[in-house]
């Protein structure tokens, strides 16, 4: 799952991006709202954590306009104004949940899932190939009725090959998804987890559903191989 958070308090949107990255997300910031906006317009995003008082575009502005654009990518609003208000003018200009600062991280992660459950209409519960499938809500994964225990970079790669799943995927594109934006390491780690992967959803299972695409990059057979 990938999550964009734009807040310009740097502390907060750092200590965030560390603990939603500890808990298998991966996540880009935005300072500004003229930054958060050309990011939420140009990547996909599973879920976007939106501070109201913003320079720029303040949080209301940023919502209404990614709605007006047709982007219907859940939205998280944090404030620190309080006050029904300000609640009601969130949820009207398009915001699918609220949370007043201070919040609790522990609350915050739960808003994140409870929002990433709902999701777009088009986003299956279940993520499947085959008989290979994996849950994003319980952060489980099966090869029949055999539980594969994951890691979350290997369970965010594997969530990834399944959404895109039958078509061939750049390296460029899986670091871009799995790793961030701002990933400035050794672009080969994709290999190392696609490694990772294959020794753990298809060897087992004298499978090869995980395919290499010679001068692109990578595949997850539709069938599951």
């Amino acid at each position: 799952m990938r999550i964009l958070i734009i807040e310009d308090e740097e502390s907060l949107a750092a200590a965030v991006k560390v603990g939603l990255e500890a808990e298998g997300f991966t996540v880009d910031v935005a300072h500004n709202g003229l930054d958060g906006l050309e990011m939420a317009r140009e990547d996909l995003y599973d879920l976007v954590v939106l501070d109201i008082l913003l320079p720029g575009m303040n949080g209301f502005q940023l919502c209404a306009t990614l709605r007006s654009d047709a982007n219907w990518v859940p939205i998280l609003m944090l404030t620190a104004k309080v006050g029904e208000l300000d609640e009601t003018e969130a949820l009207d200009t398009g915001a699918d949940d609220f949370l007043t600062k201070p919040f609790s991280f522990v609350v915050l992660v739960a808003r994140i899932r409870a929002l990433l459950r709902r999701g777009r209409p088009e986003r299956p519960a279940v993520l499947a190939a085959g008989d290979l499938t994996l849950d994003p809500t319980e952060h489980r994964c099966r090869r029949g009725e055999v539980e594969i225990d994951l890691t979350p970079r290997e369970f965010a790669l594997l969530e990834f090959f399944l959404r895109v799943a039958g078509e061939a995927v750049t390296k460029r594109d899986i670091l871009d998804h799995v790793w961030g934006d701002d990933f400035a390491g050794d672009p080969n780690i994709v290999e190392v987890y696609v490694g990772y992967l294959r020794r753990k959803i298809d060897a087992p299972f004298d499978r090869a559903a995980l395919e290499t695409v010679r001068g692109i990059g990578y595949r997850l057979n539709a069938d599951g191989g």
